[in-house]
């Protein structure tokens, strides 16, 4: 059931939040592509940051259950898969709750170096196949108690501290 709620959700992001590419804009209809670029980001991360919330408070009662966490994995893999926008969590902790979410580019390590100075957002402009997009990591700072159930280690985080980020590329 929950994963077809992630399912619907991603392709409901997906199919509402595409950015079209046009060739040889000049350089004023380019930084409006970035700020829109932006505002898509700062709208995906609200909904995807109020979502994993909700999961956490009404779903996670003990160790046992599903984490909001793994669902996010699930569904920003789902997401990144039906669309043009990929989103994933990643660590900034130093001590991931899985081995792959972790930094794995420049950018995402400048983004989590970033983040942990106090950052609640880094980005930049970059060219993948040829096509600009937008790169982003946002702050996720442990908002709720039920964070430290499977995250012990965060029982001595600092409020605000980023222990995690989401990673965003969205197309210009």
């Amino acid at each position: 059931m929950m994963r077809r709620v992630l399912i619907a959700m991603a392709c409901v992001c997906a199919i509402g939040l595409t950015n079209v590419v046009v060739d040889g804009q000049d350089s004023a209809k380019s930084d409006a592509e970035v700020e829109r670029g932006r505002a898509t980001v700062k709208m995906l991360d609200n909904i995807f940051k109020q979502a994993i919330v909700l999961i956490t408070d009404k779903y996670v009662h003990d160790e046992d259950d599903f984490p909001a966490g793994s669902a996010a994995v699930v569904w920003f893999k789902a997401i990144s898969e039906a669309g043009p926008n990929s989103v994933r969590l990643i660590d900034a902790s130093g001590d991931p709750y899985k081995a792959t979410n972790v930094a794995q580019d420049e950018f995402e390590k400048a983004g989590i170096k970033e983040l942990k100075a106090g950052k609640p957002y880094y980005d930049e402009v970059a060219v993948r196949d040829g096509k600009r997009v937008l790169r982003a990591v946002t702050a996720v700072p442990v908002v709720m108690d039920k964070c430290v159930m499977c995250h012990p280690h965060y029982k001595n985080v600092k409020p605000g501290e980023a222990i995690g980020a989401i990673s965003y590329t969205v197309p210009l």
